[in-house]
């Protein structure tokens, strides 16, 4: 059965993410995370801005935001909460109406008396209705308003704090009623067990559940879950409260008393409400959205609706991953796709893939401190584009092709030896085919099974040695570095001479060597996710001697010194360690400058300074540099650094 081919089956796409839809790009995405960090923000701070940003194929988490933010301002411009009061001003207006008309037909003084009433209610609906409350109607139409008025406060009271209550209560008769409030009244207790911490309350709630659950369409199937139902829609209806005027809420109250005729059943959501807040306090009870727009709401919708508002401005708050602790993983897709559709789910998930195959893919990882680190495997990918944007200056300086190249530079001579762990030497594939053969002749003799080709059977084709260097880059990291942005373009000619070395060179030793008023040694990534911080100094002294030690390390090599800056140099290392800073440059800052150039030439350095700017004092110091080492002064433009340093490398090894 197991030589049976697969079988398949197809089926009918429903949505979700596009199953055909190419994997997220991991190397422009790495490229951005780059980009920020030389600039000098953390891994954090980069991943972070790539998130908010997004890529060209993922949409960022600031556009979700936005489309958040549009939401919920259609909704406040598009809906008014006064719609149950118009209604209830409506049905106490065709009652009393019905009533006048029923009593102009009677000819009696109670009639007379009736009509004097009802010119005497309050003007305000509240205060009417209330007036209203125990009167005896003459007209038979006038007492159903009445109490369709009375159902209507009872329904939206109702559907306030329970949703999908309107249509339930429709019909509701006083056994209906009677009931809402035995569930109101063991609901209070229910809750007051749950603050209580009772130890039967997992019982009490069942057999509430069996007698009271259609009230409860989520169907909670715990007591903080039903407790998290209703402290959600409570909060709603007690922040489109706090939406109101003083006036307004004071009328509200009183209509709600009246409704469906029993004043209890305010008293008991209110108790309710009550033992809400205490159970959920950090519920947003407080704050208040006003609606603005023409279409009118019942307060049923008008609750549901900022409901919906308070669960945009939770999505805002989770996109928006300002607050401490924040991951991805805190959104709620379920509320997302309520509020934005399918896509913006999708939208999401592509954005956590990214996040995810970014530390699953090594090329994000904890450090020692807990911050994110760029891993050696991104710092390779990031060196990798840096330097292939600097060989194609170099290639396109010189008129050159761009050329993959096999193996390792050097002229065959003729030997062929095995092939080991690192060796980038092209095969000789005839002494590799030899081996496989005589070794598969070998192992059939001895009755063994035999792969065709064994890494034991590959041979390299040997070529003459190159000269070794050791090369000494040392980088002004000086404030007007940052300021004059020249910050990038230097980390990325770091990055792309690290790469070249590294990669085409690993027989060089290369030690990247920072100077502002104090030099030191930094590895690549250091140097990549070094910040800019203000302090005065350029100590090319220190560099140069910390170069010196380099160079001296690797005898056998030939010493290569370039050196980056943008002006000359202040500041100079007393045999004490002390960095002393003088501007404009104190001679003896420029004495011993010079004479660690001199111990440099004395090790038949090939020297080079990289100027950057026109400083004219800078310039002649250099000049001074070249004449004492023999060396060159190269002058480049900021987008030319990297061509610059590179090419002049590769100028010494051709020399060499």
């Amino acid at each position: 059965m197991s030589d049976l081919p697969r079988p398949y089956r197809y089926a009918a796409w429903h949505g979700g993410a596009d199953p055909l839809e190419p994997p997220v790009d991991l190397r422009s995405a790495l490229d951005e995370i780059g980009r920020e960090v030389m600039e000098g923000a953390s891994p954090r701070a980069a991943l972070d801005e790539l998130l908010r940003t997004g890529t060209s194929e993922v949409t960022g988490l600031d556009e979700l935001t936005r489309r958040v933010w549009q939401r919920r301002s259609e909704l406040q411009r598009r809906y008014r909460i006064d719609g149950t009061m118009r209604e209830v001003r409506e049905l106490l207006d065709r009652a009393l109406e019905q009533e006048r008309q029923a009593l102009s037909a009677e000819q009696s003084e109670d009639a007379r008396f009736r009509e004097l009433q009802m010119q005497a209610l309050p003007s305000d609906t509240a205060g009417a209705v209330s007036e209203l409350a125990h009167y005896a109607w003459r007209s038979p139409a006038a007492r159903e308003s009445f109490a369709e008025l009375r159902r209507l406060l009872g329904t939206e009271l109702m559907d306030q704090r329970f949703r999908g209550m309107r249509e339930a209560l429709q019909q509701t008769t006083p056994a209906d009623v009677e009931r809402i409030r035995g569930m109101l009244d063991e609901l209070s207790e229910l809750l007051a067990a749950q603050a209580r911490g009772d130890a039967d309350v997992g019982r009490r709630f069942d057999r509430f559940m069996a007698e009271y659950g259609d009230f409860f369409p989520e169907n909670p199937g715990t007591v903080d879950e039903l407790v998290d139902v209703l402290a959600a829609r409570s909060a709603a209806a007690q922040r489109l409260l706090n939406s109101m005027s003083e006036q307004q809420r004071s009328e509200l109250a009183s209509l709600f008393q009246q409704a469906f005729g029993d004043p209890r059943i305010a008293e008991a959501l209110e108790r309710m409400d009550a033992r809400l807040r205490s159970l959920r306090p950090d519920a947003d009870w407080s704050s208040q959205a006003r609606f603005r727009g023409d279409e009118p709401m019942g307060l049923g919708e008008a609750t549901a609706a900022m409901a919906e508002l308070g669960e945009l401005d939770r999505l805002a708050e989770q996109l928006g991953q300002s607050y401490p602790g924040a991951r991805l993983e805190d959104i709620d897709l379920e509320a997302l796709e309520r509020q934005l559709g399918e896509q913006a789910v999708v939208e999401a998930q592509r954005l956590s893939e990214l996040d995810g195959q970014l530390r699953q893919r090594g090329m994000l990882r904890p450090g020692p401190d807990g911050e994110l680190r760029l891993s050696p495997r991104a710092l390779r990918r990031l060196g990798e584009t840096a330097l292939r944007s600097v060989l194609a200056q170099v290639r396109a300086r010189r008129g050159e092709r761009d050329a993959d190249r096999a193996g390792a530079a050097g002229e065959p001579t003729g030997a062929t030896r095995p092939w080991s762990f690192g060796d980038a030497e092209p095969w000789d594939v005839g002494r590799t085919v030899h081996n496989a053969v005589l070794r598969r002749a070998r192992d059939s003799a001895a009755g063994l099974s035999a792969p065709n080709l064994d890494l034991s059977d590959l041979e390299v084709t040997e070529v003459e040695q190159r000269s070794r260097a050791a090369v000494a880059l040392c980088v002004d990291t000086s404030w007007s570095m940052v300021q004059d942005g020249r910050w990038v373009p230097m980390k990325r000619t770091a990055l792309a001479l690290h790469q070249l070395i590294t990669t085409r060179y690993r027989s060089d030793a290369l030690q990247l060597i920072t100077f502002g008023r104090y030099a030191a040694t930094v590895d690549v990534g250091g140097l990549t996710a070094m910040e800019g911080a203000w302090e005065q100094g350029t100590n090319m002294h220190h560099a140069l001697l910390l170069a010196g030690r380099h160079l001296r390390r690797h005898s056998d090599a030939q010493p290569v010194v370039l050196v980056v800056t943008d002006g000359e140099p202040t500041a100079h290392l007393e045999p004490d360690g002390a960095a002393v800073f003088d501007h404009p440059p104190a001679p003896r800052t420029l004495s011993v400058t010079l004479s660690e150039v001199d111990a440099l030439n004395r090790m038949d350095t090939v020297f080079s300074v990289f100027m950057l700017g026109e400083d004219e004092r800078l310039a002649a110091f250099v000049d001074i540099i070249a004449r004492r080492s023999g060396g060159r002064v190269v002058a480049p433009t900021t987008d030319g650094l990297g061509a610059a340093v590179i090419g002049d490398y590769l100028r010494s090894k051709r020399r060499h």
